[in-house]
């Protein structure tokens, strides 16, 4: 039985009325008047309905005429009744309904497991509750992928796609709940680890270099050091995984559906994308939205994970080109000066979604998606190797010059929308706000998700090099063997869009003065054979070498680059902060301790 008070008065409390009367089978509440309110009401329920009456004792007039009293003798037999019924409703308080909770069906985790993925219903655990899903499951936002816990426990799931952790979703679950599980299969009043599914027991091993962010899911990113080749290694590119790596163990009939405008459908799999179609090879640099976030956060701190320099890194990607698939799926992929109308469905076509067979997504401009100096392939080699499981095996988009949150892994299905994808990564974390939003409360349908990335720079490696150390004079100041002893830079600097790095600008004292890098030829034999594709998709090796005197007079190097559009790198933090800590791109500043030697050599 539910009681719902009338009035939301903090103070207002109700009490059962312990009077029933067998003929009229009337059931009555009063609620307990505090002396600061106004009203109190005597609800009734008959039947299947509540009535009431409200008293105003502030204002009389509004009160019900009296009524009359009853006769004498009527009055003595009314009360010894309702003196009789309140004893005995008394009596039976001790044996009252149990708590709908107990009530509910107990369910066996034996028979919830029959109820797995290929099954004709599909039932889910959520705490201790079962959830018969089977009608959920097409309007599903996330697709099935939430099939993963059928059968199961959906919490390890939730607690992964934090947007569930809502009550309004919460509500919309509980419409399916048919009952609890038995007691008796709990472990201390809760699921037994062997009966929740662990999404991540399947993921690939990782190379122990990768310096770890988060393990579940894996985010790891390169050690500095290890990008001082045009190519990185395989074993050695940065991992951003949003989920779990899916297992796809016949990786020749993995499927791809492209879904036009009007819901038209083809399927290729991976075997006849690489038989029908030419096979193209570009040179890409991927690069999270959040590579140096930790420097933004030094200045102020940010929300994410906290990469340092190593969130990127260029690989030689081989795939068949999306503008083709797509072309020969029914697109018209030279519309001249209306390139977003699909001729069949006459629907505006402007956005080309991506999904992953782990449920993540993603999408790009459908003039990205079919320009034909876009190089958007689907990719199912890296570096000369068939494409890592970390990396997207069997196959995934490369999106050059675009932010890598867009190449989709374990890619599944393209679709071709007039909207963007409703992904909470490209509808919520992928975007930049100004340096006065906060995160609480932001308006997430204001920004722009985040497409083509800024010009970036960065130090990899700073070494003393030292040369012979003759005898010197050490006259005037003057201390010669100083001119063969240096501090060599290097590192990266690269821009979206295809742009290429025109310069990278050094400097030994903070940025008061300046000198030009030396910009390194693309696969100069360090891990890499040159660049290919229709634009600079690649970054741009560069190393600069600075005299020991200058670097101890300076203190610190400041790194900056300069792209073909004259974009460059902002001095601080202060107009680009946003509380995200994206696409962080202000000078790099590398503090520099010369040695005691050193030291007391500077003026």
């Amino acid at each position: 039985m539910r009681w719902t008070p009338v009035c939301s008065h903090p103070q207002l409390q109700f009490h059962r009325h312990a009077i029933r009367s067998s003929s009229c089978g009337i059931l009555a509440a009063r609620f307990a008047r505090p002396k600061t309110h106004d009203n109190a009401r005597m609800l009734h329920f008959q039947g299947a309905r509540w009535s009431g009456t409200t008293f105003n004792h502030s204002n009389p007039g509004t009160n019900p005429p009296p009524k009359t009293r009853p006769p004498p003798l009527i009055a003595p037999v009314a009360a010894l009744l309702a003196f009789g019924v309140t004893s005995y409703l008394l009596l039976q308080s001790a044996n009252a309904e149990e708590p709908a909770e107990e009530r509910r069906p107990k369910i066996r985790l034996a028979e919830v497991r029959n109820h797995g993925s290929g099954a004709e219903s599909i039932w889910v655990i959520r705490g201790t509750n079962v959830y018969d899903i089977t009608e959920w499951i097409e309007a599903h936002p996330g697709g099935d992928v939430i099939l993963r816990a059928a059968g199961g426990s959906i919490d390890p799931y939730w607690k992964i796609f934090t947007i569930h952790q809502k009550q309004d979703v919460y509500d919309i679950l509980e419409q399916y709940l048919i009952g609890e599980l038995d007691p008796q299969d709990l472990v201390d009043g809760k699921v037994p680890s062997d009966g929740i599914d662990d999404p991540f027991q399947t993921d690939p091993k990782r190379d122990a270099r990768l310096l770890l962010h988060s393990n579940r899911p894996c985010n790891a990113e390169t050690p500095a050091s290890d990008l001082n080749t045009f190519l990185t290694p395989n074993p050695l590119f940065y991992v951003r995984n949003h989920l779990w790596v899916p297992e796809i163990p016949n990786a020749e009939q993995h499927k791809l559906t492209i879904e036009l405008a009007d819901g038209t459908e083809k399927t290729y799999t991976l075997r006849e994308l690489r038989e029908r179609f030419r096979e193209h090879k570009i040179t890409a640099t991927l690069q999270c939205s959040g590579n140096r976030r930790a420097h933004m956060s030094a200045a102020k701190p940010t929300n994410g994970l906290q990469w340092d320099v190593g969130a990127i890194g260029t690989a030689e990607w081989s795939g068949v080109l999306l503008r083709d698939v797509l072309a020969d799926a029914g697109v018209n992929v030279n519309p001249g000066p209306s390139p977003d109308v699909d001729n069949r469905s006459n629907e505006i076509v402007k956005h080309a979604q991506f999904v992953g067979a782990e449920a993540y997504g993603a999408s790009i401009p459908i003039s990205k998606a079919i320009a034909s100096d876009g190089d958007v392939i689907l990719a199912y080699g890296m570096n000369g190797e068939l494409l890592p499981r970390d990396h997207g095996f069997p196959l995934r988009v490369i999106v050059p010059g675009t932010v890598a949150a867009r190449s989709v892994k374990w890619l599944s299905r393209v679709v071709l929308s007039p909207d963007e994808s409703t992904s909470q990564w490209q509808r919520r974390d992928y975007k930049c706000f100004g340096p006065n939003v906060a995160a609480a409360g932001v308006e997430w349908e204001k920004g722009k998700s985040i497409q083509e990335m800024p010009v970036q720079s960065a130090v990899t490696t700073m070494q003393e090099i030292s040369g012979h150390v003759p005898d010197y004079i050490s006259g005037r100041g003057r201390i010669y063997w100083l001119d063969d002893d240096h501090i060599a830079l290097e590192g990266y600097a690269f821009s979206g869009g295809g742009r290429e790095i025109l310069r990278v600008d050094v400097s030994a004292d903070g940025g008061r003065t300046w000198q030009q890098a030396d910009l390194l030829k693309d696969g100069d034999g360090k891990g890499g054979g040159g660049r290919k594709g229709s634009k600079c998709w690649a970054w741009k090796r560069w190393k600069c070498d600075i005299s020991k005197m200058d670097a101890a007079m300076g203190g610190e190097f400041v790194i900056k680059a300069v792209d073909d559009s004259y974009n460059t790198q902002p001095e601080s933090y202060k107009a680009t902060w946003n509380f995200r800590g994206n696409l962080t791109s202000a000078w790099q500043r590398v503090p520099y301790e010369p040695s005691k030697e050193i030291r007391s050599l500077a003026p």
